[in-house]
This record gives structure tokens, C-alpha cells and sequence, in this order.
């Protein structure tokens, strides 16, 4: 049967569909172009930015059919409107892909929009050949970051692009969502926060939450869109009199509430285990006062008296980043305070220019670098930036994970003995102190004390503590060291001093094996590798190192051998019987049983040997992904499992498709956590024969402890499925005096 080519009226329609889509797309950021008065060379060349791409890109879709010069157009108006980029930022962005996905050079692009185009394009594009590597991703994630030095416009385009692709994912499969959003949670939302980019960094954490917990994000946004009309109804009643006092002061300002995030909800549900309705922080009062920068604090502290004086007022919930801004360059006066009818009420205060910098974090720095605070605000961060960027690394995977240590969300003030003030992340100890100070400091700490008093090295600090580092010369880091430390800077001028000393016991250990092979008139080059292999070792360096640490005795090891013509010959031993070759043993009988019911890559699971993980007890009717471990076969996780970030960032390419077929038969153990109130010795036998008897489920581990007139109880039990497991919860919920019940293994957003 012969194929019907397309009719030119159906080639027609659609090319004149594509010719709307990229007209709307360039016009949506013209417009965003024309709020802002641009220079006519600028605009020659985003134009001619746009012309080239749509040349570069004109065989090219998107995977939701569209063309895919609407991409790189969508991320140009987000990098100028949403992160407020300038044009040399738009123009890069419309470019970012056509190096990667087309025959288009990067020659080609430094011959039409000159060396600084080139090297941001450069930036973004990923490294080809990635096969002996571990992890390709983390590889293309260190080429990136590694620019940030040079041009933090490269990671904020880098950035625009992923919010894009977010914001367009449903018609991606669902694995490579997952994969998107592991990134996304593990790098780009806490980068954005670093940079201070408020509204990504939010938009970020509720797309991913969409991804990952769809049933929880739109049950979150159902109840926050039901309870709207109540809340500014509240709003309303709370700024009332607020305004009353603030009007005759004459300070142009703007009052509003603001909602928290979906994502910001969702935590607090998972964190303080309590309901939708139950959490009073629903949204935040922001007052922003149009005021010259020398007169924002007083006017700031003035509005603060007002509104304490107006709402009563919950003094340890102050939090003053005017005095101290954050080391991402937020400054806000923060207070909580009790509003009608008894709700609790935070309440933002800041300058129009605080605000700009909070919303559109580094992008407003520029703006404003200038001012004082301003100058310096980045330049710590990027100092350590610049430590982790400059140590070699093993991997590019240890590379990540330092940088990653670096983008901490909370933070402690602490101070030398001359109270010079350092910011550490919180959890950060006193050896990270002294590694933030100077790499010898901390690579000769002995000793420590913290307000006077002597403490171990991995005290914790907290704000305002005072540090006395006591040092010795002859002091080195050792191995335990790297357990003590939570910054990047720290970790990687430990390892660092380690590959040193290492390197040194490996020096005087080629010299030891070189010294004895000579006196035994034998060559190095041609033994050195025959006596490694035959001790276990990987590498010359491994083996050398062995020596000079003293556990090799070269001379007891060269009598093993003979010795025929200056070489080492291997002398012949009776083979000892083969030892049983190890099965690989299948972790429970539940996975054996249960082999049919799970397809990977749409494949009966059984060939690959698959095991449950642990780290997550997915039962049937979870959403799940097949992991392949580097010696233990295949393990299935569930999507939200809390090792799924990592495994998805740093080893994507070993993840697989994983679904429950309908052939699950079997039951599987998942564990809930239950919190209520202790009424005395009947509450185990209430919640066990109420599980046993009349839910009829069976119970396989049982603890409980209580504490103050409460209890928290761990239960082990037997189900059939995640609905399953959904209606004893719900049961549970609903006996007296419990307040909580939820699944261990469910990790926090």
C-alpha cells in the first residue's frame, strides 16, 4: 500500500500555525524589551540573534510539537522580565542552544556576535563524549558552575532554561520528569536561593512538588483556592488599622498580603505533622516603604513600633536582616504577630530597594553595588566558590557535592577573637570556622574554644558565638576529619592535605620498593606491576603508598617469588578447590513472589534481579524507578524515596522505568509513625487490637514511647497496596486522641 504524502493545504495550515506561534513568542519579548528604553545597537542585535536561531533551529521541534525557536524566545523574556538580565543576557539565551542541538559552531557565533556571546553560549553547552566518566551529568553540572566566576550570567540563562522546561514538562515521560526535578531540587533551587532569586526559587520547589507529589500539590491548591475569600477577608481586617496609623506619616508605601508557596505549605504539613488547617503562616503581611537609602531603617524600625503597637506582638519571633542582612543579600525586618481572633501573623518590613534585591536577588545587585552592604554582600560566598573551583577533585561527583555544601539556606553569625564576624551555614562547626578563616588555620587546629570554654572539634556553633583556635605545627587533617565538617571549602582542603600526605608516603614508598629491587638486580619497570597485581592493587601509586605506610613488608613479599633472569616469576601452589560461586540473594520472600509484578523499561522485572530498596519500602501501587546498583543488582525505589535526588543527579543514566504490572499478588511491610496523646498503659492495646481486630491487619514490629502526657509509636505492618495502606491511615486518623499518623519513609519537601 503506498503512503499518502500531505496535502499542501495541510502543509499550509501548519506552517501557518508555526509562523503564529513565533510571532507571539518574539512579540511576547519585544514587549518585554520595550518596558525598558534599549540602546538601537541592542536591539540590531537581538534581532539578528533571533534570525540567526530561527535559521539554526528551522528543522526543529519541541517535544510538544511547537517549533523550537519558542524555547530559546521564552527563556530571553524570562531572563530579562523574571530575573531582570540585560540585552547581552537576552541575546546569549535566544543562542543557548544552537551550538548544542544544531550544526551551528561556536566559531560561527563568535564570527557574528563577538567573544563575550561566544563564551556565555560556550557556557551553556553541553560537553560531548561523556562515555568514561561516572556520571555524565555531574560532569556537564561542574563545566557550568565553573563559570560562575567568570559570568554568573551563564548559570542565571542556565537557569531561565530550566524554569522553562518546568513550566512545559507534561509532555516529557514521566521518568525524565523525575530526573528534571531531582536536578532542579538538588542544584538549581538552592542556587537560586543563594543568588537570591525569590520567585525561582519558590517556582522551582512547587513544580518539583507537582512532579513528585501531585495528589499532595493539588490538594494543597484546591484548599488554598476554597479558603482564598476567608483569607483576604482576614487580610483586610488586619491592615485596617494598620493603614489608620501608618497614612499620616506621609511615607509612600504599599501594604498586601502574600501567600506562602505550595511547596513552603507542604513542608510545614510534613515537618510539623500537623493539617492544612492547622498551619497559621498561610501567607505574610509585606509593607514596602518608598524612602531614600538613608532614611530605610529608621523609617523600617519606625513602621515596626506602629505595627507592634497596632498587633500584639511575639518578641522571639523578630528577625532583623536590616542590621545583619543575609550573605545572600536579603534585608528585611521580620516580626510575627497576633492578629484577630487570636492567628499569628508574620509581618515584613522593608524598603522598595530591600524588596527589589529580595525578589530578584544577584540581577538587582548590579543595580545597586553602589551602596555599602551591597559591595561586599556576594563576595565571601565567592570566595568559597572560588576554593571549591580551584581544588582538584577526584570526580566531577565530588566537585558537585562540595559545591552543593555551599548553597546552604540558613545561616549562623559567629566571631573571631577580634569580633570580626564570619557566616557559616547552619550546622557548621567550629573546624569549618577555622577553615573559613585560612586553609593552615584549620589544617593545624588543635584545639578549641567557643565563649571561653574548651569544646570538641565538632561543636556546632550557633549565632554569636566567639572562636579561639589553639594550633599546633606539627598537627595534620586525618580521614575522620572530613566527618566533622559540613562546608566545601573545609572538605576540600582536607582531602586536599590528604592527597598530600599521601602523596609524600607514596614518594617514600616507590623509593623503599626501588631500593629493594635493586639490591636484588631486579629491573622496576618490568616488576613493579607483577608484584601489585599479586598483593591486590589497582594502581603503582595504591601499592607505593602501602609501603611507605608500613603495610606491605617489601623484602617478606620478593621471597614469595623466584627470581629467572632479573625478573619475578610467580611460584606454582596447589589450587585450593573453588570456593561456591555467590548467588545473588534476593532481599525478602515478598520480591521473589512479587518478580511478575513489576516491568522495567516495560520488561517482566525477574530478568534483572531485582530487589526492594530499604531506604523506602515501596509498596504496590507507589510510583516507582528501577535504580542499577554498580555490584547488587537492579533496586526499585519509590519516586519520592529520599535517596532519589542523588541517585537521579549523579547517576541518571542508571535509572530505569519502573511500573506495577497487574500481576501483584503478593503483600508487602511498610511502617507508619503515630503520635497522639498518652492516656495511659491502654493505648497499646488500643491502637493494636483496633489494627489487628477490626482492621485485620497483621502487625510486624511494634514500639512506643511516651514523653510529657504524649506518645510516639512506630507500627510495622503487612499490606497489600499503597490504597491499602491509604485507608488504615485515614482509620487510624480518626481514632481519639491521636493526632498524627503517616508513613516513616515519607521524605520531607
Amino acid at each position: 500500500m503506498q503512503s499518502v504524502a500531505p496535502s499542501h493545504a495541510l502543509v499550509t495550515a501548519r506552517e501557518e500555525l508555526d509562523h503564529r506561534l513565533i510571532r507571539a513568542a518574539y512579540r511576547r519579548l519585544l514587549r518585554a524589551l520595550g518596558k525598558h528604553p534599549m540602546a538601537a545597537e541592542d536591539k540590531k542585535q537581538v534581532r539578528e540573534a533571533f534570525e540567526f536561531a530561527m535559521k539554526a533551529h528551522s528543522s526543529q521541534r519541541r517535544k510538544s510539537g511547537e517549533p523550537y525557536i519558542t524555547h530559546p524566545l521564552e527563556v530571553a523574556r524570562i531572563c530579562f522580565e523574571e530575573i531582570g538580565l540585560g540585552p547581552t543576557a537576552v541575546v546569549a539565551a535566544i543562542l543557548h542552544d544552537t551550538v548544542e542541538d544544531t550544526p551551528v559552531e561556536l566559531a560561527d557565533v563568535h564570527a557574528h556576535f563577538g567573544p563575550k556571546i561566544a563564551k556565555i553560549v560556550d557556557g551553556l553547552t553541553k560537553l560531548d563524549g561523556l562515555y568514561n566518566v561516572e556520571s555524565p551529568q555531574a560532569e556537564n553540572f561542574k563545566k557550568v558552575l565553573s563559570t560562575l566566576l567568570d559570568d554568573v550570567r551563564v548559570i542565571l540563562i542556565k537557569m531561565a532554561d530550566r524554569l522553562h522546561n518546568l513550566r512545559t514538562i507534561d509532555v516529557m515521560s514521566r521518568t525524565k520528569q523525575l530526573k528534571i526535578a531531582a536536578e532542579t531540587s538538588y542544584i538549581y533551587a538552592p542556587l537560586a536561593h543563594r543568588l537570591g532569586l525569590y520567585n525561582l526559587k519558590s517556582e522551582f520547589t512547587d513544580l518539583c512538588l507537582k512532579i513528585n507529589e501531585p495528589e499532595l500539590y493539588e490538594e494543597i491548591g484546591e484548599k488554598l483556592r476554597q479558603t482564598q475569600k476567608d483569607r483576604n477577608k482576614f487580610i483586610n481586617d488586619f491592615i485596617r488599622p494598620l493603614k489608620n496609623v501608618i497614612d499620616p506619616l506621609g511615607i509612600p508605601y504599599k501594604i498586601y498580603g502574600r501567600p506562602k508557596s505550595v511547596s513552603s505549605i507542604a513542608n510545614k504539613i510534613k515537618t510539623k505533622r500537623v493539617a492544612f488547617e492547622e498551619v497559621y503562616d498561610l501567607f505574610a503581611v509585606r509593607i514596602v516603604l518608598d524612602v531614600p537609602v538613608e532614611k530605610e531603617k529608621s523609617a523600617c524600625w519606625l513602621v515596626y513600633s506602629i505595627v507592634t503597637d497596632v498587633h500584639r506582638p511575639i518578641p522571639e519571633r523578630l528577625k532583623d536582616w536590616i542590621t545583619t542582612p543575609k550573605s545572600n543579600g536579603y534585608e528585611s525586618l521580620h516580626t510575627t504577630v497576633i492578629g484577630p481572633g487570636g492567628r499569628y501573623v508574620e509581618v515584613q518590613i522593608r524598603s522598595r530597594r530591600m524588596d527589589e534585591i529580595a525578589e530578584k536577588g544577584f540581577a538587582a545587585h548590579w543595580k545597586y553595588k553602589d551602596i555599602g552592604t551591597m559591595q561586599t554582600v556576594y563576595d565571601h560566598w565567592f570566595d568559597n566558590i572560588r576554593d571549591v573551583l580551584e581544588t582538584p577533585h577526584n570526580d566531577a561527583i565530588e566537585f558537585l557535592n562540595d559545591f552543593k555544601s555551599n548553597l546552604y539556606g540558613e545561616e549562623v553569625y559567629v566571631y573571631t577573637p577580634k569580633g570580626e564576624m564570619r557566616v557559616l551555614p547552619k550546622g557548621a562547626t567550629v573546624l569549618d570556622f577555622a577553615f573559613s578563616i585560612h586553609t593552615e588555620l584549620g589544617c593545624h587546629a588543635t584545639a578549641f574554644k567557643v565563649n571561653n570554654k574548651l569544646v570538641p572539634m565538632g561543636q556546632q556553633l550557633a549565632n554569636g558565638d566567639q572562636v579561639v583556635v589553639h594550633v599546633n605545627r606539627n598537627q595534620k587533617p586525618t580521614e575522620d576529619w572530613l566527618k566533622l565538617v559540613v562546608t566545601g571549602k573545609a572538605r576540600s582542603r582536607i582531602r586536599a592535605a590528604l592527597k598530600e600526605e599521601q602523596k609524600k608516603l607514596a614518594d617514600m614508598g616507590r623509593e623503599i620498593l626501588e631500593r629493594k629491587l635493586k639490591n636484588n638486580k631486579l629491573e622496576a619497570d618490568e616488576n613493579v606491576d607483577l608484584l601489585m597485581r599479586s598483593l591486590g592493587y589497582k594502581t603503582r601509586s595504591d601499592l607505593y603508598q602501602a609501603i611507605g605506610e608500613g603495610k606491605v613488608d617489601v623484602a617478606q613479599n620478593l621471597r614469595e617469588f623466584d627470581i629467572e633472569r632479573g625478573r619475578l616469576v610467580e611460584r606454582r601452589a596447589e589450587q585450593p578447590e573453588p570456593a561456591p560461586r555467590e548467588i545473588l540473594s534476593k532481599p525478602g520472600q515478598d520480591t521473589a513472589r512479587a518478580a511478575e509484578g513489576i516491568l522495567i523499561n516495560g520488561e517482566p522485572g525477574r530478568q534483572y534481579h531485582y530487589s526492594l530498596a530499604n531506604c523506602c519500602s515501596p509498596v504496590h501501587g507507589d510510583e516507582i524507578f528501577a535504580y542499577v546498583t554498580a555490584s547488587s543488582g537492579v533496586r526499585i525505589h519509590r519516586a519520592n524515596c529520599p535517596n532519589a535526588e542523588h541517585l537521579m543527579v549523579n547517576h541518571g543514566y542508571r535509572i530505569l522505568k519502573a511500573e506495577w504490572s497487574d500481576l501483584v499478588s503478593d503483600t508487602f511491610t511498610a511502617e507508619l509513625l503515630i503520635q497522639g496523646i498518652d492516656s495511659g498503659p491502654g493505648v497499646i492495646e488500643r491502637l493494636s487490637h483496633h489494627i489487628s481486630t477490626k482492621l485485620g491487619v497483621n502487625i510486624t514490629s511494634f514500639s512506643i514511647h511516651g514523653h510529657q502526657g504524649t506518645f510516639e509509636g512506630r507500627i510495622g505492618l503487612v499490606v497489600n497496596n499503597k490504597a491499602h495502606l491509604n485507608l488504615i491511615i485515614k482509620a487510624l486518623e480518626q481514632l481519639s486522641g491521636i493526632s498524627a499518623v503517616q508513613r516513616t519513609d515519607t521524605p520531607a519537601v
